[in-house]
């Protein structure tokens, strides 16, 4: 049986920081690279594939932690930051820039969080779920 508790963590916590870096740092990209970009990275389409990755990937790493670990604190944290992850996107028109920003990073900082006391735990509890990495 494959093991996969270690990478979907890692993957989860990647996609919620790739979360904040596109939503804090794409603006000053495209100004420093205009003209040369055909596909704008703002566009809607960025905030739903970053979605379309994360809250699968999120929600099986959390899942597969609270089945090894049952903590259900760290598997409603992450749900929490799914859920404010999608509502920035949904509620853009209604929050504002400001408001997305202030909700994409409260929300990938909760994912983020979720997932790394999960690999913590796992990793105290020296328990079976991850691979072996010598």
């Amino acid at each position: 049986m494959i093991k996969t508790q270690l990478n979907t963590d890692r993957i989860a916590m990647t996609l919620s920081f790739a979360c904040v870096i596109h939503c804090f740092f794409a603006p000053a990209l495209i100004i420093f690279s205009y003209g040369l970009l055909s596909f704008s990275i703002e566009s809607e389409i960025v905030h739903y594939f970053i979605l379309f990755l994360a809250v699968p990937i999120s929600s099986i790493a959390l899942m597969i932690g609270y089945r090894n670990h049952n903590v259900l604190s760290f598997l409603m944290i992450g749900i929490v930051g799914l859920s404010v992850l999608i509502l920035a996107v949904v509620l853009e028109n209604f929050i504002g820039e400001t408001g997305e920003r202030a909700m994409t990073l409260v929300g990938s900082s909760l994912v983020a969080y979720s997932h790394y006391k999960n690999y913590v735990t796992c990793k105290n509890l020296d328990c079976d779920c991850h691979e072996k990495i010598n």
